[in-house]
């Protein structure tokens, strides 16, 4: 059996006006917010995808499926939480994680801190451990156009 495991998620929404907007846990003052079923927090569901997937436990629509009402408006960092215990469960631990969120609107580089501040909190890793990078789709495709954003995730595990 091997140690160490990657895994990687990825989250896409659309943004609309006037409706919350979290990354990593972190409230964005914007004017657009995230459509989703829960808070809408694609980097907690980026990162809780690519933590399933590195234990092989599948992804966060089999425990919580956006056609349940129980999760509508559900605090994603609860997800994170959850995931965060079934990995606990199988003794793996958390040995580093990059992100990539992909917006043209707004700019994400004073927020980063705060951003890797959160997940640092959340999952209990020293926040080196934790990388963040924000880019643009160059104006193209709906995240180009300013209609959503998306997120990337890839983590290392390691079996204890």
């Amino acid at each position: 059996m091997t140690n160490i495991r990657v895994g990687m998620g990825y989250d896409i929404h659309q943004l609309d006006e006037n409706l919350p907007f979290f990354l990593g846990g972190v409230n964005i003052e914007y004017k657009k917010g995230i459509v989703a079923h829960s808070d809408g927090d694609i980097v907690f569901h980026a990162l809780s995808d690519a933590l399933l997937g590195a234990a092989g436990l599948g992804d966060i629509g089999h425990f919580f499926p956006d056609t349940d009402i129980k999760y509508k408006n559900l605090d994603s960092s609860l997800i994170l939480l959850d995931v965060l215990e079934k990995l606990k469960q199988l003794s793996y631990c958390i040995v580093n994680i990059d992100v990539t969120i992909v917006l043209e609107k707004p700019k994400l580089q004073l927020q980063i801190p705060n951003i890797k501040d959160s997940i640092s909190n959340h999952l209990h890793i020293p926040i080196n451990n934790i990388n963040i990078k924000a880019t643009t789709s160059e104006g193209m495709g709906f995240v180009g156009k300013g209609q959503g954003l998306a997120c990337y995730a890839v983590v290392l595990i390691e079996k204890l």
